[in-house]
């Protein structure tokens, strides 16, 4: 089975100093960093997927700001596609559907931000396109959000949509288990 690696929205903002600061984006980033890596040493391919806000009002993703663009940890390199986007569905008004089944991509291996929003929203329209999909837990990042005057711990709010993409939509597994998996001649 063909894969291809799918990085969304690892994006300035999302940093420390960000407009949109998400707990845990260095780290995760730095695992994305890694599961990259190993896609670009077996020449699988690399598709970069980046928000633009487009929405009046919109404080994060402002098109021609330095935190739209894509964090130098992952920035993209020679043939690696880069996809923008509007909505938090990846394939939403994108060519990224034309560009994978053009690629003949099976299997997609998604890292990125945020894990309630984009992670979650790209997942479970590849996964309703036919795609089989693994998410690489520690290579997302989130923020706390409110509800009805209650703060959720991003924490707990990674957790929950994690357990959530994990039946039926995705494959949910750390960055070292897909390392072994790549070892081992997994998805290919």
């Amino acid at each position: 089975m063909k894969t291809g690696l799918v990085l969304v929205d690892i994006q300035n903002d999302y940093f420390p100093g960000g407009s949109m600061e998400l707990v845990g984006m260095d780290a995760a980033a730095d695992t994305a960093s890694t599961v990259l890596e190993q896609f670009r040493q077996r020449k699988n391919p690399v598709y970069h997927i980046q928000h633009i806000s487009t929405r009046p009002g919109a404080t994060f993703f402002v098109p021609g700001t330095e935190g739209m663009k894509t964090h130098a940890s992952v920035a993209s390199v020679e043939d690696e596609a880069v996809i923008q986007k509007n909505f938090p569905n990846s394939f939403r008004d994108t060519s990224l559907l034309e560009t994978l089944r053009a690629d003949k991509i099976e299997h997609l291996v998604i890292c990125g931000a945020m894990s309630h929003m984009c992670i979650d929203a790209t997942t479970r329209a590849a996964f309703d396109l036919g795609f089989s999909c693994t998410v690489v837990s520690d290579a997302c990042a989130t923020r706390d959000l409110q509800f009805q005057g209650e703060t959720v711990s991003a924490s707990n709010v990674h957790a929950a949509f994690m357990a959530a993409l994990a039946v039926p939509y995705a494959t949910v597994i750390t960055a070292n288990s897909l390392a072994k998996e790549l070892a081992s001649g997994g998805n290919s």
